[in-house]
């Protein structure tokens, strides 16, 4: 070959190189293939399962590789069982996802017990709505108001005692003189909700606002069901005669408890992934979990499903979860005296 065509072809090659190192994707490389684990940290049926196989069906298209997303629930305790999973058994690559309890800050600030886990290392990659919860009555009680639970016994329905079906009921108790008695450990709200039906308990220690207009449209239109409370920072204006857990207490130290254990409602709905994710992975994650918030075709099936959409981005989300874990001492110790252990 001629000395000239040589170096064209030399030239030809490196070009070539540079062109496909230029437009090579580490990350659309690793996920090419690879099925990511949606972990759903209580049973199927209720809104977070509901929502996270939402996210799960359109966030993959949105992420380099395409990689496959399979929902799985794993239940124990309120959603502590599937954060510790995710702390300590899942793998750190993107690879694993969990939609985890909204509660779970609060749980750790208190110092719940079992929890093995720190939610400053899990990296939030976005939430869905920001939608308050509420606490509810069912209609065969006769029970339509709060004052009627500062005069009798209410049972009402929780997973455990990191959920705030347990925690809200158990501060009101506490702080606002409430007598509800609350039943633990069933898996999750669809199971609550049956018994509810039964009779076996008068209402739930929680559930989303959003959820109730999704999952049970027709326990609204019916009047089945009696919102006592809501908790978040500010009434609902779809729940303006409902009063908020803070407006039930008189001293200013529980009011901050009740703003306190409120706040995660910010937070209603999030993904999480595990500690040490590889940045450019969570970069991806989240971009594609953004994408995915604005995806005609996950809006229309949302809103077909009655489904609040109002999402927070991941890093604004870690920041709310943060803050709860960084509350004062004082109303750290002071909630923790009637939700931290036993």
């Amino acid at each position: 070959m001629p000395h000239f065509a040589k170096i064209v072809v030399l030239a030809a090659s490196a070009i070539a190189a540079l062109t496909i190192s230029a437009t090579a994707d580490p990350v659309a490389d690793f996920y090419r293939g690879r099925a990511i684990q949606m972990v759903i940290g209580v049973s199927a049926g209720g809104d977070y399962d509901l929502r996270a196989r939402l996210v799960a069906r359109y966030m993959s298209k949105h992420i380099p590789g395409n990689p496959k997303i399979v929902p799985q629930n794993m239940l124990g305790g309120g959603g502590l069982v599937a954060a510790n999973w995710l702390a300590n058994v899942a793998p750190r690559d993107g690879s694993a996802m969990l939609a985890i309890s909204s509660n779970l800050p609060v749980a750790q600030a208190i110092g719940l017990d079992g929890i093995k886990f720190d939610m400053r290392k899990f990296h939030y990659i976005g939430n869905t709505t920001d939608s308050p919860n509420v606490i509810n009555s069912w209609h065969e009680t006769g029970v339509t108001r709060i004052e009627q639970v500062m005069e009798k016994e209410f049972v009402v329905g929780a997973t455990g005692r990191s959920s705030g079906s347990y925690y809200y009921p158990a501060a009101l108790n506490k702080f606002a003189g409430t007598k509800f008695k609350i039943v633990t450990g069933y898996p999750g709200g669809a199971e609550v909700n049956i018994a509810m039906e039964r009779g076996e308990v008068g209402g739930r220690g929680s559930n989303l606002w959003a959820s109730w207009k999704s999952t049970r449209p027709q326990w609204l239109a019916e009047n089945k069901i009696h919102m006592l409370v809501q908790i978040g920072l500010t009434r609902h204006p779809e729940l303006k005669d409902v009063p908020l857990m803070q407006e039930l207490v008189k001293s200013d130290l529980h009011r901050q408890v009740m703003i306190f254990i409120s706040a995660d409602t910010a937070i209603a709905r999030p993904i999480v992934t595990a500690p040490d994710v590889p940045a450019e992975r969570l970069a991806a994650l989240r971009r594609a979990f953004d994408a995915a918030m604005k995806d005609p075709a996950l809006l229309k099936e949302a809103e077909q499903a009655q489904q609040d959409i109002s999402p927070t981005a991941g890093a604004a989300a870690q920041k709310i979860s943060n803050t709860i874990i960084g509350a004062s001492a004082e109303v750290v110790a002071e909630a923790k005296s009637v939700l931290g252990s036993k």
